[in-house]
């Protein structure tokens, strides 16, 4: 398996890529970083600027199928393939991750997930209700929120069930959470097989840096990211049922992209607009 993606990629392209790379994002993290220390209100979108020219960078060719919701707060619970997926997702939407502590002491990643105002959660089951409080202070705050609703990365043939646990602030407001599926379908135009997935999925025990060698030398990439029919809470019933129905519809969604097919319609329920200025107020008592 390593040996025909190592035919296909070039050592060139590599330290090409990673130079102009590094180069690109050290240039910008002192902006941001003086950005967010004194609150400006940009630096909620600069990093769509940043990921943008990061994916022309990596190759990384985004196709995305319907439209995010524009609304505010909001909670988007999408499907993790791979570390790839912030730079894909943070192209498309202005918006903060929720992302697992240890990320935050990650040696320059971490920095990066410091300076988009990340979210650390603890996910054990005991911090749940601290981890709860802290997304519905940011969404109190009219923000957007990005969840990788699995927990984890997954190896980019199938969506890992989504945990209801994740969805918990959504019990505290009367929340808009919108599905995402994102799928890694073509190199340079042809169908990614099943068998070298993994050198785009980072999962399991997979080290980083060596995937990151890899995955850089191999040519145009495109990636499908589907914003499906939003939801609420109220809407689904309860928190298992609202995981459920982000979990089928991002299983849909990248079915779908992985077999080159076209999204089908729905008639899935959509919040109704008035629902959408009680969510501030009712967050920030529960925070």
């Amino acid at each position: 398996m390593g040996g025909s993606v190592e035919r296909m990629g070039s050592t060139l392209l590599r330290i090409v890529r990673l130079a102009v790379y590094f180069t690109w994002t050290l240039s910008l993290m002192p902006i941001q970083g003086f950005g967010v220390m004194l609150r400006q209100p940009w630096t909620a979108t600069f990093p769509r600027f940043y990921h943008r020219r990061c994916c022309r960078i990596l190759g990384l060719k985004v196709r995305r199928i319907g439209r995010p919701v524009a609304s505010r707060p909001i909670l988007f619970a999408s499907n993790h393939v791979s570390y790839l997926d912030i730079t894909v997702l943070g192209s498309l939407l202005p918006a903060s991750f929720i992302a697992k502590r240890e990320v935050a002491t990650w040696p320059f990643f971490g920095w990066l997930a410091r300076l988009q105002r990340s979210v650390f959660i603890d996910r054990r089951p005991r911090s749940t209700a601290e981890q709860r409080d802290s997304i519905a202070s940011r969404l109190a705050a009219r923000e957007a929120l990005i969840l990788f609703a699995e927990g984890t990365s997954g190896d980019g043939n199938r969506v890992l069930p989504f945990k209801s646990a994740l969805f918990s602030v959504a019990e505290t407001a009367e929340l808009t959470v919108q599905p995402v599926s994102i799928a890694y379908t073509k190199l340079d135009g042809q169908p990614i097989r099943r068998s070298l997935r993994p050198y785009f999925a980072w999962y399991g025990s997979m080290s980083l840096a060596p995937h990151l060698w890899n995955v850089v030398g191999l040519g145009t990439v495109e990636v499908v990211v589907e914003f499906h029919p939003p939801t609420t809470l109220a809407e689904r019933g309860s928190r298992k049922a609202l995981a459920r129905y982000c979990e089928e519809r991002a299983a849909a969604g990248m079915a779908n992209a992985l077999a080159g097919r076209r999204p089908a319609a729905t008639n899935a329920p959509r919040p109704r607009p008035g629902r959408q200025s009680a969510v501030a107020p009712a967050a920030a008592a529960a925070g």
